[in-house]
C-alpha cells in the first residue's frame, strides 16, 4: 500500500482524501451514475465509482437499512482476488470459514435407510489461485464494501428507504442526462433525478429491467428447497466440512459450515412444485425443514438449538437476452444508458455458490468502463462490451447450474470406481466453481492469440493469474497480481528477456525509451499534469537475482517521479523468486529468452500478450479502446 505521496497524512491510510463530498459535482437533481439496489452487484459498482471524486454517484435501496443476515455466503477464489483489489481480502480471510475439502455422503449399500461417507475431494486444486474458497455472510461482505465507499474520495453512502417508481430515456431531452428516474422515499416524498447512466442491481423482480423491456426467460422454477442458518448439536462427523448428503428416500441436504466455528447453513431438498405453484403456496415452516433434515441425517442426530435465519425458495435457471437498453441490431447508432446486473439479469440455484460471485463480476466489469467513458478516456461505444462479455458469462453459469442441480439430486449410476456422480461433477467443474474459468472472447478489449505462446500461463481474456515475485527495491515477496488495484487503471507487465536489464542498448532500456516517447500510449492518453502511470501503469519483472541490479540503475520510466514533490516510485520493478517451482517465468510458461508484454485490463483480465519490443502493436491495441484527453 502506497501513501504519503503528496505529503504526510496521519491516521488510517485506507481513508483517502476527500475529493468531493457526496452530492456535489453536479447540478441539483442530476447525477452521473444512479445505482439501484444495495446487493453485491450494486455495492461492488458503488465501491468502484467511489474512488473517483469527479464522478457523481448515487446508490438507492428500497429497504430501510443494510443487510444483517441470510442470503448468499459462498466467496470464490476469483472474488477473493477481486477483494484484494478493493483492499479487504485480508479481512475476509481472517473472518471466514475456509473450504478445504468437500465430503460426499450417499445411501449405505448395506442399509439404504442410512447414509455413509462415499468420498472426499480437495475443494480447490493446487495452484489455481493464491486465494482460498471461503464462506462468509453476505452482510459482512456488504459491510466491507460500505467501508470502502465511505473511505473513498467520493465519501459515498447509500440512500435507504428509496425505491424506483419509473424510468424513462429521452436522448433529445436534458443534454447529457437522458435518463429520468422518479424515486419514492419511505416518507412518501417523490423525487425526480436526471442521470447520465442508470444501473439496475435490484434483484430478480427488477424494476429497472422491466423499464427497459427485458424479461427473464428459462426453465420453470418447479423444485422447492429450504435453507437454514442454525446453531446445532450433532454427532455427524463432517458437520464442519462442506458436505453433500444424498439419502435414498428423503432427498438431499447440503451442509455449508459458516464463519465463527459454530454456525452452519443447511440446504434441504423439498418436493417438486406443481405447474404454476409458488414456494409461498406450501406454507413451509422452519420446523418442517428441521424434521426433513433430521431424516436425511439418519442415523446421526441433529439437535437444532437456534434458527438464525431460514427461507424456502424455488430453483430456476433464467436469463435475459441483453444487459442494457440497446435494441437488438441498433448498436451502431444507439449507445447504452441503462444497464442491469446480478439477479436482475440472471437467476439460478444458490447451492453452487456462484450467484453473488457472478453478480460482483458483472459490476467489476462495468465499473471501470463507466469511469473511462465519464472521464473522457474512452468513447461511449465501449459500454456495448459490458452486455456482450457478461451475457456470455451468465449463459455459461446457467448451463453449469443446470448440470450441477441435476447431479446434486442423482444418487445412482456410480462408475467403476464407485465415485458418486455428484463428486465426479464437482471435480469436473472445479475451475468454474473457483470462479477462474471466465474467459472473454476476442474483441477490441481482448486481443487475438497471435503471441499467446510467449506466456501460455496468462490466457488472453482470462483473469491475470497472479504469482509471487520479489520487489527489487526492498526484497519484499509480493504477489504480482496484487498490484492490480480497483482504481480503473490499465497495467502493462513487461517480462524482460534474459540478459543485463540495465546494459545500454539492451531490451529494457530500449522498451522504456520507446514507451517514454510522446507518441507512446503511456504519454498519448495521459492527461496534462497527471503522473505518467495515471491511466497505464508499467511494471517490469527482471529475470535476474535480487542483488544483480540496483533500483537506481533502472530507466526513469521504472523509477518515475510522481506527485507534487516529484517523489520516486520504488515499486515498479520485481525479480523472480529463486526457489524451484516459484519462479514466475516457469510458473506461467514465459519465454525467458524472448520475454513478453502482458496487458491487464482494469478488471484484472488479460487484454493482450505481445512481444517485448512490440510497442507499435501495443499502441494499436490501446488506440482501439482509449482516446486522447481533451
Amino acid at each position: 500500500m502506497q501513501y504519503h505521496l503528496d505529503g504526510f497524512r496521519p491516521g488510517d491510510p485506507a481513508v483517502q482524501p476527500a475529493q468531493a463530498p457526496a452530492g456535489e459535482g453536479a447540478a441539483p437533481g442530476r447525477v452521473d451514475v444512479l445505482i439501484v439496489g444495495c446487493g453485491p452487484a450494486g455495492l461492488t459498482l458503488a465501491a468502484q465509482l467511489a474512488q473517483f471524486g469527479d464522478i457523481s454517484t448515487r446508490i438507492v435501496e428500497r429497504k430501510d437499512g443494510p443487510l444483517e443476515k441470510g442470503q448468499a455466503d459462498g466467496v470464490s477464489c476469483r472474488s477473493m482476488e477481486m477483494f484484494e483489489a478493493f483492499g479487504f481480502a485480508h479481512k475476509v480471510r481472517r473472518e471466514a470459514y475456509w473450504v478445504n475439502q468437500t465430503v460426499f455422503w450417499t445411501p449405505d449399500p448395506a442399509d439404504r435407510s442410512r447414509i455413509a461417507r462415499a468420498g472426499r475431494v480437495q475443494d480447490v486444486e493446487d495452484g489455481l489461485s493464491e486465494m482460498p474458497h471461503v464462506i462468509l455472510n453476505q452482510a459482512r461482505i456488504h459491510d466491507m464494501y460500505l467501508e470502502v465507499m465511505r473511505n473513498g474520495p467520493r465519501r459515498l453512502v447509500p440512500d435507504y428507504g428509496v425505491e424506483v417508481v419509473s424510468i424513462s430515456r429521452d436522448d433529445a431531452g436534458l443534454p447529457g442526462y437522458p435518463v429520468s428516474v422518479t424515486l419514492k422515499h419511505a416518507t412518501g416524498e417523490a423525487e425526480t433525478v436526471a442521470a447520465r447512466y442508470v444501473v439496475g442491481c435490484d434483484g430478480a423482480r427488477s424494476t429497472v429491467r422491466k423499464a427497459i423491456g427485458r424479461e427473464l426467460r428459462g426453465d420453470s422454477a418447479n423444485q422447492l428447497w429450504g435453507v437454514m442458518d442454525i446453531l446445532a448439536v450433532t454427532d455427524f462427523p463432517d458437520i464442519r466440512f462442506k458436505t453433500v448428503m444424498q439419502s435414498a428416500d428423503h432427498g438431499t441436504v447440503l451442509i455449508i459450515p459458516r464463519e465463527g466455528g459454530h454456525l452452519v447453513r443447511i440446504y434441504i431438498e423439498q418436493d417438486k412444485l406443481a405447474p404454476g405453484e409458488r414456494a409461498s403456496d406450501r406454507a413451509i415452516t422452519a420446523e418442517q425443514l428441521i424434521a426433513k433434515a433430521q431424516r436425511v441425517f439418519h442415523p446421526f442426530r441433529l439437535d437444532v438449538k437456534d434458527v438464525v435465519w431460514w427461507s424456502a425458495y424455488q430453483i430456476g435457471q433464467r436469463l435475459t437476452d441483453k444487459f442494457d437498453d440497446v435494441p437488438a441490431g441498433a448498436e451502431a447508432h444507439f449507445v447504452p444508458r441503462i444497464f442491469i446486473a446480478g439477479d436482475a439479469c440472471h437467476t439460478h440455484s444458490p447451492k453452487a455458490g456462484q450467484g453473488m460471485n457472478v453478480s460482483m463480476g458483472d459490476a467489476f466489469n462495468l465499473g471501470w468502463k463507466l469511469k473511462a467513458v465519464l472521464r473522457g478516456e474512452a468513447a461511449p461505444e465501449l459500454l456495448h462490451s459490458y452486455s456482450a462479455e457478461r451475457h456470455a458469462v451468465a449463459q455459461d453459469l446457467i448451463e453449469f447450474d443446470r448440470h450441477w442441480a441435476q447431479a446434486i439430486r442423482k444418487t445412482g449410476g456410480a462408475e467403476a470406481d464407485d465415485m458418486p456422480p455428484v463428486q465426479r461433477q464437482f471435480i469436473r467443474q472445479g475451475r468454474y466453481t473457483a470462479g477462474v474459468a471466465v474467459t472473454y472472447a476476442p474483441s477490441v478489449l481482448t486481443g487475438p492469440g497471435t503471441w499467446q505462446g510467449l506466456a501460455p500461463g496468462f490466457g488472453i481474456g482470462a483473469r491475470f493469474h497472479s504469482a509471487p515475485v520479489l520487489r527489487l527495491a526492498d526484497a519484499k515477496e509480493v504477489h504480482l497480481g496484487h498490484t492490480v488495484r480497483a482504481d480503473g487503471r490499465w497495467r502493462v507487465f513487461a517480462f524482460a528477456p534474459s540478459g543485463d536489464p540495465t546494459a545500454p542498448g539492451s531490451a529494457v532500456p530500449r522498451l522504456c525509451a520507446a514507451l517514454g516517447d510522446a507518441a507512446s500510449p503511456l504519454r498519448r492518453y495521459c492527461a496534462a499534469g497527471a503522473d505518467i502511470d495515471a491511466l497505464i501503469d508499467l511494471r517490469a519483472v527482471l529475470p535476474v537475482g535480487l542483488g544483480a541490479v540496483n533500483v537506481t540503475d533502472l530507466p526513469p520510466l521504472l523509477l518515475p517521479a510522481k506527485g507534487r514533490f516529484g517523489l520516486q516510485d520504488y515499486e515498479k520493478a520485481f525479480c523472480p523468486l529463486p526457489e524451484p517451482g516459484r519462479d514466475i517465468y516457469e510458473m506461467r510458461g514465459i519465454d525467458r529468452a524472448a520475454g513478453c508484454l502482458v496487458v491487464v485490463r482494469p478488471d484484472q483480465h488479460v487484454g493482450h500478450v505481445l512481444p517485448f519490443d512490440a510497442v507499435e502493436a501495443l499502441s494499436a491495441y490501446f488506440a482501439g479502446i482509449l482516446r486522447r484527453p481533451d
